[in-house]
């Protein structure tokens, strides 16, 4: 069977599988990445895996520790956590980077961790990054973290890919970060939610190493769950940079030559005829400077339509794991030099890692930004997640080189925040307003839309093993809440999360309060709940998923959900189906439903787990099968249950 370059890495990571077993979109396996990456929640980590009593570390060659978010905070409770976190990797020989050292993506690929054709986890959303590189990089929750240290394995489900064909080559004046903003504008109706993109195409060699890794980190913003770009000569270039930088450190196995000739001899690749979910198809020539914004990635506009505006701007911020890379800064740099920031301005600068600091202070372009007025920050996530120094007041404007500009991420939820290239975040802080260097061809078209569903995508699979003990049919009463994007505050509201005293009794009276009051009053024992799109958006909140483990809740259906809900829901032994086509049907059956946000269907659904099926109203669905890693963690109710037995 032909698989595309994913299943091919998640087979290449996969244990458990049955001889013969080709793994493809949809699988849900078992996998030992190469490396689990933590960061400041590494303390929240720790506290898990304390809990399930475990005091070794599986191999303590896979986590690696990288203090990146909270660094400016000083305080003796924030120091005393990093240094609990130093000595517990100290005692059991973990790679620790400190405060200071760089964002903790950054670190991953510099110091090889990611590597082309390798798998690597972190519990930052932005582990898409590694895609830069030729790994597959995605996130995990905690105690997805935590039972990895334990047991050096964790499940995944295989994303189905969508293949992002990359042709011409981008003008001069516009960047990887106007590709990566055109494909977030342009398709921003869900096309690639909860799936890996792989970038392919002649235009793919026409972009730099950092271009990509800019791409691929804002993959994430997209709604995927990974990206990643082949391995070509760009890619073996940097990681013999890295090759050679390493054994500079004394540090030789962790790319090798060996690594590298074989990258070389046999690049991961997809199968010439491999199936993917959908294919888009862009022409880097006719990219041109674009915005995110403001308080969206999903909103762009041009900036020959913005910068006549003259929007004023307050802060500017060249920072991040997205753009604040050598390159970044140099671009920038080039366009302040000579210049001072506008006298109302304030623009920060943190480069992505120590490393990167001391290359652009070598070059000159650090001082170039700094003789410019801007004020540096250690390298770390700092503004960009809402921490430390340069945060967004009430009615100010920030335009930022990140990569979210959601509503109060970075400050206040009364500023507004735009993100565009290094090199117009720079321009912007000089002028005072969004606007370009002066000597760039503002033209502010976009290419079209080009998105397209092969023929032969999807199809039924094999029966699905139903392990004894598991339900080979699950039946309930069917709740629906006709709603998409029902995000974790609408099933479990903030004014609960923090309290640690809340029984499951009191967890079922307020589960779904900011949603519908109504809901825990007309939940029975054993109901499914049935409901639209992108379930479980938001925060990653775990009583989202207990909350109606508490309420009797046997199972939602969903078209599809937020990741980290599912995962949330699943390692807490809470089964979670998605069915797009159920969740159509649903809506087209309740249609004008009389404005009910909790509709009691008075027909059953019925699951046959084996032949991943559902039936309603004489109709028949097929679903995401519920392979067995997933059925294990139900049966253990939970993977924290799963990692105490298999201790004992």
């Amino acid at each position: 069977m032909p698989q595309n370059v994913i299943e091919k890495i998640v087979q290449a990571h996969a244990v458990g599988l049955k001889p013969g077993h080709e793994v493809r979109a949809g699988d849900y396996v078992t996998i030992v990445p190469d490396h689990v990456m933590t960061h400041d929640n590494s303390s929240a980590v720790l506290g898990k895996f304390k809990g399930l009593g475990i005091t070794a570390i599986k191999d303590p060659r896979q986590p690696v520790f990288t203090l990146d978010h909270n660094i400016q905070d000083l305080g003796e409770a924030n120091q005393a956590k990093y240094r609990t976190l130093a000595e517990f990797a100290a005692t059991h020989g973990i790679d620790a980077y400190p405060a200071g050292r760089g964002i903790g993506h950054q670190i991953m690929i510099e110091e090889g961790y990611a590597r082309p054709g390798g798998l690597c986890v972190a519990s930052d959303s932005h582990s898409n990054t590694y895609g830069g590189v030729g790994a597959l990089g995605t996130p995990v929750v905690r105690t997805d973290a935590a039972a990895l240290w334990a047991t050096g394995t964790v499940w995944w489900q295989v994303p189905p890919a969508i293949k992002v064909t990359l042709t011409g080559r981008l003008r001069p004046g516009v960047t990887g970060k106007d590709a990566i903003i055109t494909l977030c504008g342009l398709y921003n109706q869900g096309e690639v939610l909860n799936t890996v993109i792989e970038f392919t195409g002649p235009g793919v060699a026409t972009l730099s190493l950092e271009e990509r890794l800019t791409i691929a980190n804002m993959t994430t913003e997209w709604g995927a769950l990974a990206g990643w770009f082949p391995v070509d000569g760009v890619t073996l270039a940097y990681m013999e940079e890295r090759r050679a930088w390493l054994a500079s450190c004394g540090i030789v196995d962790r790319v090798t030559e060996a690594d590298i000739a074989g990258w070389r001899a046999a690049p991961p690749c997809s199968d010439p005829d491999a199936v993917y979910a959908g294919e888009i198809a862009l022409d880097l020539s006719q990219v041109t400077p674009h915005l995110s914004g403001p308080d969206s990635v999903q909103v762009m506009a041009s900036l020959a339509e913005l910068a006549p505006q003259r929007i004023r701007v307050d802060k500017a911020y060249l920072l991040s794991c997205t753009n604040a890379r050598l390159r970044d800064l140099e671009e920038a740099a080039a366009v302040v030099r000579g210049q001072k920031v506008a006298p109302h301005v304030k623009l920060y600068v943190s480069a992505a890692s120590a490393l990167v600091e001391a290359e652009a202070q070598m070059t000159g372009a650090w001082q170039a930004l700094l003789d410019a007025g801007a004020i540096a920050l250690p390298s770390g996530c700092g503004p960009c997640i809402g921490l430390g120094t340069g945060l967004l007041e009430d009615g100010e404007v920030g335009i930022s080189a990140t990569n979210r500009n959601f509503k109060g991420r970075m400050g206040s939820r009364n500023a507004k925040a735009y993100l565009a290239s290094p090199a117009v975040v720079a321009a912007s802080a000089l002028a005072g307003h969004i606007a370009g260097p002066g000597d760039w061809d503002l033209d502010g078209g976009a290419p079209a839309r080009d998105f397209r569903v092969p023929a032969g995508a999807g199809g039924d699979g094999p029966a699905v093993e139903v392990l004894p003990g598991f339900p080979a049919v699950i039946e309930g009463r069917l709740l629906y809440l006709p709603a998409d994007n029902l995000n974790t505050d609408g099933i479990y509201g903030k004014d609960y999360t923090y309290r640690e005293d809340m029984t499951p009794a009191q967890m079922a009276a307020v589960v779904m309060e900011n949603y519908d009051p109504q809901f825990a009053g007309l939940v029975r024992t054993g109901d499914v709940v049935c409901a639209g799109f992108n379930f479980g958006t938001g925060s990653s909140r775990e009583q989202a998923a207990t909350a109606l483990m508490a309420a009797g809740i046997r199972l939602v259906i969903a078209g599809s959900y937020s990741q980290t809900y599912l995962r949330n829901a699943i390692n807490n032994g809470f089964l979670c189906v998605e069915c797009p086509d159920f969740a159509r049907a649903l809506h087209a059956h309740h249609a004008g439903g009389g404005g009910r946000k909790t509709v009691i269907d008075d027909e059953p659904v019925s699951l046959d787990v084996a032949h991943s099926t559902i039936r309603w109203r004489g109709q028949s669905f097929r679903f995401l099968p519920l392979g067995t890693p997933v059925q294990r963690i139900v049966l253990a109710g939970g993977v924290e249950n799963m990692v105490r037995a298999g201790a004992q």
